[in-house]
């Protein structure tokens, strides 16, 4: 199951056979303060500077957010999407839950880069995304993440997520979405509100890989909510999850991707361990 995304001269290939594709976290209005007043101030310089760090640090796939008190989504999605388009050359993971917003992203993903694919970031179970943004996915040509949530929240068994999962599979190839644009999130729960959260989600991730074969997105980085030393428990959790079939994390690439790359040499996932090899020499040689 190989999922292509492109940009204006880049393509990046997702497989359980390749290497592990990494998409920066760090582009995000609704997470990062910084980010969020210089919108407000009219200013996307930061996203600039952002962009072009995370790709020289290695992202293969940015994630773009603006969505924050204040903002103007439909305005400053579409800016912020052109800025990165022309700044770098990878493609972006549009994340919004304007649909208006996204319609006007997507439409201008489309004017710079004619042949490319975005991300769309993200449907998840509830009738009106399913609704709305899998026919917009299919009108644009783009992949879609589908988060294994609905109605109800985030289910607490792998068997629900999974039945989540396949219904946002099914519903994706009925709107014209093929089955190998549809990338899974089985949601990342903190470990310290319930002790079961990351293997409920391991298990889930698991039966979704065996079951349905599309590949698999995570965000690490909420397993550790609220315990100390975070990042040894993502990086933990990160190579489990990498292990029961995550093939695109979304991460702070300029911290994990050496780690994520070690990963997939244990893995067999980079024989040999060139690109491994190589990363290390250009962190060598303050390339990245």
């Amino acid at each position: 199951m190989e999922t292509v995304l492109k940009s204006r001269s880049t393509t990046v290939a997702i497989s359980p056979g390749r290497p592990t594709v990494l998409i920066g976290e760090n582009i995000s209005a609704a997470a990062r303060s910084s980010l969020a007043d210089a919108l407000r101030e009219g200013d996307l310089g930061p996203f600039r500077r952002e962009a072009e760090e995370q790709v020289a640090a290695g992202a293969d796939v940015l994630g773009c957010n603006v969505g924050a008190p204040g903002i103007d989504e439909v305005e400053w999605l579409p800016r912020a999407v052109r800025m990165i388009l022309e700044s770098v050359d990878v493609p972006i993971s549009i994340d919004s839950a304007d649909f208006d917003a996204l319609e006007a992203a997507l439409a201008t993903y489309k004017e710079l880069a004619p042949d490319g694919k975005p991300l769309i970031n993200s449907v998840n179970g509830e009738e009106r995304y399913l609704d709305t943004i899998l026919p917009m996915a299919a009108d644009h040509g783009s992949a879609v993440i589908g988060m294994a949530l609905d109605d109800e929240g985030i289910p607490e068994t792998p068997a629900d997520r999974l039945a989540v999962a396949r219904r946002i599979v099914d519903r994706a190839e009925a709107a014209g979405v093929p089955r190998e644009d549809v990338v899974i999130d089985c949601m990342a729960l903190s470990v310290s509100t319930d002790p079961e959260a990351g293997r409920v989600t391991l298990d889930a991730i698991r039966q979704v890989s065996s079951e349905l074969g599309v590949n698999q997105t995570l965000g690490p980085s909420n397993i550790s909510f609220g315990l100390p030393e975070p990042e040894k428990l993502q990086q933990a959790f990160t190579a489990m999850a990498l292990q029961s079939g995550v093939t695109c994390p979304i991460v702070n690439v300029t911290r994990e991707r050496r780690f994520i790359m070690s990963v997939d040499v244990i893995l067999g996932r980079d024989p040999q361990g060139l690109r491994f090899i190589e990363a290390y020499r250009q962190d060598a040689r303050g390339e990245a």
